[in-house]
């Protein structure tokens, strides 16, 4: 059996009474998992100050919005069963059910403020990190550096922000307003040594920094096994007709954060087929390849060290035009109205906005998974959406610079090629040797460039490691309403 992966070793008392008299201070109390998952648990007082609170305000007490339950509205909302689309037969031109999960409805308009909390969070309550005398560092390709910034805003903590110089300005922007540090680092999407480098460079010449890598950080993983995987698991009780079925669970994989959903939806349906997505032009899992892309927010040219390619069934690659020319069909006024006259319900394409580039390759690839498995009417897809049309304005207008005017004639060639015409190539169904192969492809990053262990690489590999990794989040709500109580807040 493997070792157990204990993210708290230990607590330190002296930094604990600090950092809570700070909340006390300054009225921040922390939310428990379990609430995250449930906010039925939410204390009634909390409910009464978020409903004077907007969904973005760098108040503490949004810190209870980390969840994918908020009722979608900007201001003084509560809570409610999730917000999902389900993506019709018109649109998708498949019989299965493909249904995502939105995300916009998060501060910052990201799940990510719920990965680095995973992240962030158990440190704090346990004195391993000291806001007073240090730094969190948020390395990342999109919305993970937001996540951080936002996270540390609330929770009174200095944010420093790497990101590479090609994201979108929205991001830049924002990350400078909010108060974090930021650092660009050379290239794109793709780029994410020269972030680990920038990293390694801030390990020696930064002490104050402790760094918060969401590629390697399990916080991030746990985070979204026990958040995002019951949610979804709710979502499918919710909308399941008798005689369906969980067939599906697709990620882009990034930080391999929120395809950790998909080992706790493992355990509740066990013949779930969990896919993993990356950009057709930057094919690592599926060619061991590498190249740059366009689809902001999903890494690439390595295999995270979270990322449990155990548990992985299918790898599929989104070509990233594709992503491009369906934001302009369901964002340009001519491709939602060709949408509308193929018989896609306005109900539908009015939330088209809801869902951000990375989303786009995310129901791409579901549309890929219902073909390759051929699944029918009783079968349930379900992809998370991580962000909104909201955060990629300026890609939107970059396009109709580039490619000019859009026309009924462009949407339909758009519909025809990437939605009819998506076919079931550039992916691969994963056998156990490949799955290890995935898996020893990990050793190049991270035992030779980022100075991982071979024997930790191992532990990896066995499932026990995994469960037990997960079950560290009943310890961290201990320690949170332990926290919550030094700061004044009664249980």
């Amino acid at each position: 059996m493997a070792e157990t992966l204990k993210l708290i070793n230990t607590i330190n008392e002296a930094v604990i009474r600090r950092t809570a008299a700070r909340c006390r201070e300054r009225g921040i109390r922390i939310p428990t998992f379990a609430q995250m998952r449930d906010p039925s648990l939410v204390p009634p007082e909390v409910r009464e100050r978020l409903a004077k609170t907007g969904l973005w305000d760098v108040d503490p007490v949004n810190l209870f919005r980390i969840t994918w339950k908020n009722e979608p509205v900007p201001r003084g909302g509560g809570f409610n069963t999730g917000n999902w689309i389900e993506f019709p037969p018109e649109l998708t031109r498949v019989p299965a059910r493909i249904i995502g999960i939105v995300g916009k409805h998060f501060p910052t308009g990201a799940h990510k403020v719920g990965a680095a909390f995973g992240c962030l969070v158990p440190r704090l309550v346990s004195g391993a990190f000291d806001p007073q005398t240090q730094k969190a560092v948020w390395p990342s390709t999109g919305n993970f550096c937001r996540g951080g910034a936002f996270d540390c805003a609330l929770l009174a903590c200095t944010a420093v922000a790497i990101l590479p110089e090609q994201m979108s300005r929205e991001r830049f922007e924002w990350l400078r307003g909010i108060g974090a540090e930021v650092i660009a680092t050379p290239g794109c999407e793709s780029n994410v040594k020269e972030i680990y480098d920038k990293c390694w460079e801030i390990r020696r010449t930064r002490p104050d920094c402790v760094i918060f890598n969401q590629f390697e950080e399990f916080g991030n993983a746990i985070w979204h096994y026990h958040v995002t995987g019951t949610h979804i698991d709710s979502v499918f009780a919710q909308i399941a007709r008798p005689g369906d079925r969980l067939a599906g669970f697709v990620s882009a994989t990034g930080s391999a954060g929120t395809i950790a959903a998909g080992d706790y939806l493992r355990t509740r349906h066990p013949l779930l087929k969990v896919a993993a997505v990356e950009a057709l032009q930057c094919p690592t899992l599926l060619l061991n390849g590498f190249g740059d892309h366009r689809i902001e927010g999903i890494g690439d040219k390595h295999v995270p060290w979270i990322h449990n390619v155990r548990n992985t069934d299918a790898v599929i690659a989104v070509d990233d035009e594709q992503c491009l020319a369906l934001m302009r069909l369901f964002n340009e006024p001519a491709g939602r109205e060709f949408l509308a006259k193929e018989g896609v319900a306005e109900s539908v394409v009015s939330r088209l906005g809801d869902i951000g580039i990375s989303c786009i390759c995310n129901l791409v690839a579901s549309v890929k998974l219902a073909r390759h498995f051929e699944f029918g009417p009783r079968d349930i897809i379900l992809t998370p959406l991580t962000d909104s049309m909201e955060l990629y304005g300026s890609r939107l207008r970059e396009q109709a610079e580039i490619h000019g005017p859009y026309t009924r004639e462009v949407a339909a060639r758009h519909f025809a090629r990437w939605l009819d015409g998506a076919h079931t190539g550039d992916m691969r169904e994963l056998t156990y040797p490949d799955r290890k192969a995935l898996h020893n492809l990990k050793y190049f990053t991270w035992v030779e460039q980022q100075q991982r262990g071979a024997d930790e690489l191992r532990q990896l590999w066995d499932p026990d490691f995994w469960t037990e990794t997960f079950a560290q989040v009943d310890e961290w709500d201990r320690l949170i309403e332990a926290f919550n109580r030094e700061a004044g807040f009664a249980a």
